[in-house]
């Protein structure tokens, strides 16, 4: 399987437990690994046949902009659930960092990796 990557996309998100993570979004990080076989498109070199990573960062951002959660694990299922249930990537890692989730270290954050489900 192939892997296409995205890192250090930075979305403004809604999330967090304290009072002041709750009072305005604030900058995540979204790295991503998204397994799909790109062999058709490159053989046929259309974008078309591809894995649209614009289109998944698109979406990624439409999504993330319409939520509000205390849980940064709970936006990251969610992230996981609409790519897979958008796209034709088969697994994905997806790492979320919180650049100022605490004073003395750069980043706070989680991964998770996620299988599509069989039918």
């Amino acid at each position: 399987m192939d892997l296409i990557f995205l890192r250090r996309m930075q979305l403004d998100v809604l999330v967090g437990v304290h009072e002041h993570e709750r009072q305005a979004p604030q900058p995540l990080l979204f790295d991503l690994e998204l397994a799909a076989d790109v062999g058709r498109a490159a053989a046929s070199d259309r974008v078309e046949d591809a894995l649209d990573y614009s289109a998944v960062a698109e979406a990624l951002a439409e999504y993330v902009a319409g939520t509000d959660f205390r849980l940064i694990e709970t936006l990251a299922e969610g992230c996981a659930e609409l790519i897979l249930g958008r796209f034709p990537v088969e697994w994905l890692r997806l790492t979320l960092s919180k650049p100022r989730a605490l004073e003395n270290a750069e980043a706070a954050g989680l991964i998770i990796e996620r299988r599509r489900r069989r039918q």
